[in-house]
């Protein structure tokens, strides 16, 4: 992602109220996070059909392995979005709009 000087982004700050809209589609560094979030909610839905015919070894492991994209997943986005708002000189915790 290129390195932009926030005023000479074209953002409307009347009509826009969050710091980076478009952010999730146009930063693609976020894409596989955001799939193993995916891959973890149908990995759920296995694990729940699993469990509920009695196959107790298929839950388990299916349980782990939706815990473990899940926790992948979400820490991607996270390291991503951190390093934007590291770029532009903020800290992550530091919140315009929402």
């Amino acid at each position: 992602m290129a390195t932009h000087n926030p005023e000479d982004l074209p953002i409307d700050p009347v009509h826009t109220n969050r710091e980076h809209p478009g952010e999730a589609i146009d930063d693609s560094r976020n894409w596989p996070g955001y799939g193993l979030v995916l891959l973890g909610i149908a990995t759920m839905g296995m694990t729940l059909v699993a469990a509920g015919y009695g196959f107790a070894g298929w839950a388990t492991l299916g349980a782990i392995l939706c815990v473990t994209f899940f926790v992948v997943g979400a820490s991607i986005v996270l390291a991503e979005h951190a390093h934007v708002k590291h770029v532009e000189g903020r800290r992550l915790t530091s919140q315009l709009g929402h």
